[in-house]
C-alpha cells in the first residue's frame, strides 16, 4: 500500500502546488490592470513594484488558501474516480479510512506550511502589502477610513492621526486631547508628526497647543517641537494594518496592552489571532469533505463535483467573513466567529464520510 499512499499523497501535493501557480498569476494580473495607472502616474519605481506583488502574492495565497485547497482536491480525487482508480483501491480490501491515510498526511504537510504563513510569512507580506498601497496607491485619495486612527491611550489621553506611514514613521494631522475627568485640560494640534529614533522623541511640525484654564486659554506655537508622549509609535497605527502585520508573538503582547487601555478593537483582533489557528484545522475538514463529495464515481463526472465543491467552498468563506465582520463590529465573542464555520463544516464533514463509507 505504501506505493498508492505515495500516489496519492504526491498528487495532493502537486495539484495544490499547481492550483496556486494557476491561481495567483490570473489575480496578479487582474490586480496590476486595475493599478497601472496609477503605478504609471505616481513613477512608482520597478523594485518597489516587484516587492509589491511578491508580498501580493504571498497575502493573496493565505487569503484564499481554502477554496484553493478545497478545489484541488475535488479536482484530482475526480479523476481518480472517474478513471476508476478508487473502486481499484478498496475492491482490494483497502478500507475508506485507509484510504484516506495519504490525504490526511499531505493534509498535515499543508496544515504546518499554513500555520507558518499564517504566523510568520503573511504579517510580513501584509506589512509590505499595505504600505505600498498607502504610499504609492492612495497618496493622492480623499479621506479613507481605514486610514484614519482615533484612540485612547490610557485614562486621560485620546489621539487622532489622519493617515501614518509606518516605514517612514510619520503621520498627518496629528491631535492629541487630555481631560481630567470630564474636562478638557488642553489639546495639542500638528499638520505632522514624525519619530526621531536617535532620541526616541516625537517631532511635530507647526505645533499649537490649547490650554484650558475656567475661562481663559493660552495658546503656545511653535514652528517645530520635539517633545515626548506616553503612547507608542504602534498606537498611531490603523486597526486593520495593525493587526494584519503583526507576528503572532507581538500581536498577543499588543492584545493585551489594547485590553489594559480599554480599546474597542481588541475583538477586531482577536479575530485575526484566532484565523491563524483555525485556518490549518480547516485543512483536514475541508480534505475531508472534498475526498467524501469526489471520490464517488458520478454521471455528471468531474464537471459535478467541482460545481458542488465551489458551492461548497463560496459557503465556507461566506461564513467566515460575515461572523468575522459580525465580531469586528458587535460584542458577538471572536471566539466563536472564527471556529463556527469549522465546527459547521466539521459536522458536514462527519455526515459525507459516513455516507461516503457506505
Amino acid at each position: 500500500m505504501k506505493i498508492l499512499d505515495w500516489y496519492i499523497l504526491k498528487r495532493y501535493l502537486f495539484t495544490f502546488l499547481m492550483m496556486l501557480l494557476l491561481f495567483i498569476p490570473i489575480g496578479i494580473t487582474v490586480n496590476l490592470a486595475e493599478k497601472i495607472g496609477k503605478i504609471l502616474e505616481n513613477k512608482v519605481p520597478f523594485g518597489a513594484v516587484a516587492q509589491y506583488y511578491l508580498d501580493f502574492t504571498i497575502y493573496f495565497a493565505n487569503l484564499l488558501f481554502p477554496i484553493f485547497l478545497f478545489l484541488s482536491v475535488i479536482w484530482f480525487t475526480s479523476k481518480l474516480a472517474n478513471n476508476t482508480e478508487v473502486i481499484a483501491f478498496l475492491s482490494s480490501g483497502v478500507s475508506f479510512s485507509r484510504f484516506l491515510r495519504p490525504y490526511m498526511i499531505g493534509a498535515t504537510i499543508v496544515a504546518l506550511f499554513a500555520l507558518l504563513m499564517g504566523m510568520v510569512l503573511a504579517p510580513k507580506a501584509s506589512e509590505g502589502f499595505n504600505e505600498f498601497k498607502y504610499k504609492y496607491l492612495k497618496k493622492h485619495a480623499k479621506v479613507v477610513d481605514t486610514r484614519e486612527v482615533y484612540r485612547q491611550i490610557n485614562e486621560n489621553d485620546f489621539i487622532y492621526v489622519h493617515h501614518f506611514d509606518i516605514k517612514n514613521k510619520r503621520g498627518t494631522k496629528f491631535t492629541l486631547e487630555h481631560f481630567n475627568g470630564n474636562q478638557l485640560e488642553y489639546k495639542i494640534f500638528s499638520d505632522n508628526i514624525s519619530f526621531v529614533e536617535q532620541d526616541s522623541t516625537y517631532r511635530l511640525i507647526n505645533y499649537v497647543k490649547r490650554i484650558y484654564k475656567e475661562d481663559n486659554e493660552i495658546i503656545e506655537s511653535k514652528r517645530r517641537f520635539d517633545t515626548l508622549f506616553k503612547f507608542d509609535l504602534e498606537d498611531l497605527t490603523p486597526v486593520n494594518y495593525m493587526a494584519e502585520t503583526l507576528q503572532y508573538g507581538e500581536l498577543n503582547r499588543f492584545i493585551e496592552k489594547e485590553k489594559q487601555q480599554g480599546s474597542t478593537n481588541v475583538g477586531r483582533y482577536l479575530v485575526v489571532k484566532y484565523k491563524k489557528w483555525s485556518l490549518p484545522v480547516a485543512v483536514y475538514i475541508l480534505t475531508i469533505i472534498a475526498v467524501s463529495v469526489s471520490s464517488i464515481k458520478r454521471r455528471g463526472g468531474m464537471g459535478l463535483n467541482l460545481a458542488v465543491g465551489i458551492a461548497l467552498a463560496m459557503v465556507y468563506v461566506f461564513f467566515d467573513k460575515v461572523f468575522g465582520v459580525m465580531a469586528e463590529q458587535s460584542d458577538f465573542s471572536p471566539l466563536i466567529a472564527v471556529w463556527l464555520p469549522n465546527v459547521i463544516f466539521g459536522a458536514l464533514a462527519i455526515v459525507l464520510l459516513r455516507n461516503a463509507k457506505r
